[in-house]
């Protein structure tokens, strides 16, 4: 998913996405309520991700710190609030309140971890999750990059198998990918030909792009995908897609892996059909590896297959055809 930042005041800055995202009028006026009354869990986490995304690290600040005595700083909902906080001072290079509240958030969520599996209810994983990722930042940031990499995969092994997985797993990357070879991709099914081989793509400029059927997104990324194809494909480019199974089909229906496969090659492919240039390895497991916590994720990879590029989401025209020139010239 994109997200775009916005600037100004934390008011403006509710008002702004509450009308974009058609939110109730009454949860905006409450939104852009001045601090110093009790306000209810919820908005102050709406508030702490409005304010994060705009850049507004004092006024956040202020503002949680007022809240404090008045809610229960232990309950999860107020651990996703300070990992908002941990986010938005990342956002804006603040290390120190960023290592704060990412800190408050992961300890917090570690202490009721005690008594409970991460993935009970959902507030939970996404303060733990955002509290692993701001730390990682701020050790890569503080100059440490090696140790914020073995502190994220110490993270990742730590919640395998959990909702968290792939996020802590994309953060690892984002600081290590770069410049090692890409892994063989795993092929559990696969979607149109067979998928093109590891030895047939040696010698190839290789995007490969993370997309997933219910993704907007991808939908958007795709043409400019074709445009590359296009102008490229001639000259020694290759495009793969890698995909996985999501357990449910068209308008959230769940489904048995069987019925999701029949509907990729069925009724999906007949209002979306997978160009033939493109081959498409299905498998969960090279979304973990590859931490796609993010749809679409892009990853460039130069003619000896080391990877040039990661990139979790969308990349216009331009900025991917100038990777790929300089590769292939």
């Amino acid at each position: 998913m994109r997200m775009t930042r916005i600037t100004g005041s934390a008011a403006v800055a509710v008002a702004v996405l509450s009308v974009a995202c058609g939110s109730d009028p009454a949860v905006t006026e409450v939104a852009a309520t001045p601090p110093g009354g009790p306000i209810e869990i919820a908005e102050l986490v709406g508030q702490m991700r409005d304010m994060a995304w705009a850049e507004e690290v004092d006024a956040a600040q202020e503002l949680i710190e007022q809240q404090r005595p008045d809610q229960d700083a232990a309950s999860p909902r107020w651990l996703v609030a300070a990992s908002w906080l941990g986010r938005g001072a990342s956002f804006a290079e603040r290390w120190d309140v960023a290592e704060q509240y990412a800190r408050e958030a992961y300890d917090g969520s570690l202490a009721l971890l005690g008594d409970r599996e991460l993935d009970e209810e959902r507030q939970l994983p996404t303060a733990l999750g955002a509290g692993i990722e701001v730390l990682g930042r701020v050790l890569n940031a503080r100059g440490d990059r090696a140790g914020a990499v073995e502190f994220l995969s110490a993270e990742r092994e730590r919640y395998r198998g959990t909702s968290i997985e792939t996020r802590v797993q994309k953060n690892a990357l984002l600081l290590s990918l770069e410049g090692q070879p890409f892994p063989v991709l795993d092929v559990d099914e696969y979607l149109g030909d067979p998928p093109t081989s590891a030895d047939a793509l040696d010698g190839k400029v290789v995007v490969a792009y993370f997309w997933a059927h219910w993704c907007p997104d991808c939908k958007e990324q795709e043409p400019i995908l074709a445009q590359l194809h296009e102008n490229y494909g001639e000259r020694g480019l290759e495009i793969v897609g890698p995909t996985q199974l999501y357990g449910y089909v068209s308008r959230g229906e769940d489904a048995t892996p069987e019925e999701e496969l029949a509907y990729l090659r069925g009724a999906y492919q007949e209002r979306f059909p997978v160009p033939s240039w493109m081959s498409v390895p299905i498998s969960q497991e090279n979304f973990l590896e590859f931490g796609v916590s993010t749809t679409p994720t892009l990853v460039i990879i130069d003619r000896d297959g080391v990877v040039q590029l990661y990139n979790p989401g969308t990349l216009p025209y331009e900025e991917l055809s100038a990777h790929i020139e300089r590769l292939l010239s």
